[in-house]
């Protein structure tokens, strides 16, 4: 028996990186897991990858009816949320105080925060007494990083939202916990418009930073979150658990 038997799960983001290593994973242990993502091709080599227990739902998280959507699919097909991780979320555009225009803040909060606690709170309907929400946050949040004060300030939202909501839910019983990320191999590190050698240069830069001399690896994010998910974790609320190779830590 795996160790999410029969739980029903929902990521977002699913379809690519640290979601699509979760849903893997999720599914590994036993879960029934529903993914959204933006681009039906990749969530179409989504569910190939994942194999079985698994539906996918094209959707935006910024756009509020598109929530409405997944979660009447859920309620139809099992009823209940079991585990709601809410990955999804952008890093980019950066730059330096000064530099920061709005059209860049507002995408950034759009889908960091605004869609996040969306995600959140519409599920809240499904998700079972005692289940368990999981919000994607980052090491960034307890850095201070130069040229990533908008993307930084959202990921310390999503932090102490795992609290607040913490003491919201408690009458329930709901555990509302943050992962917290370092640099991490995924798709995010590579995007649009960078070539090769670009992106090599900033996965070197970046991996320079870690003590532990690497990126992350998803199933590494992916594992914590099997562990939060799941009753090993059980007596864990309102908690940050860094899964960073040392970066936030020394």
């Amino acid at each position: 028996m795996g160790k999410l038997a029969g739980k029903v799960a929902v990521i977002t983001g699913g379809n690519s990186g640290i979601g699509l290593a979760t849903a893997r994973q999720f599914v590994t242990q036993g879960a029934y897991v529903f993914i959204i993502g933006r681009r039906q091709s990749e969530l179409d080599a989504a569910v190939a990858q994942i194999g079985k227990c698994v539906t996918a739902v094209a959707g935006d998280v910024t756009n509020l009816a598109d929530l409405d959507r997944l979660y009447e699919i859920v309620k139809r097909e099992k009823g209940r949320i079991d585990v709601l991780f809410a990955n999804a979320g952008i890093s980019t555009p950066r730059a330096p105080l000064g530099e920061i225009r709005e059209q860049d803040f507002d995408s950034i909060f759009d889908i960091n925060v605004k869609a996040l606690l969306f995600t959140v709170q519409k599920a809240l309907p499904l998700i079972a007494d005692g289940g368990s929400i999981l919000l994607n946050a980052s090491v960034v949040a307890s850095k201070g990083l130069p040229s990533t004060s908008v993307y930084s300030a959202s990921k310390a939202a999503v932090r102490s939202f795992a609290r607040t909501w913490t003491m919201d839910l408690k009458a329930r019983k709901i555990r509302v916990n943050a992962i917290s990320p370092g640099p991490t191999d995924t798709p995010i590190l590579s995007p649009p418009g960078q070539t090769e050698e670009q992106s090599r240069q900033r996965k070197n830069y970046l991996a320079a930073s870690v003590p532990l001399g690497r990126l992350g690896l998803a199933d590494e994010i992916a594992q914590a979150a099997v562990f939060l998910a799941s009753d090993d974790s059980s007596f864990m609320t309102g908690s940050e658990l860094f899964v960073d190779g040392g970066r936030g830590q020394v």
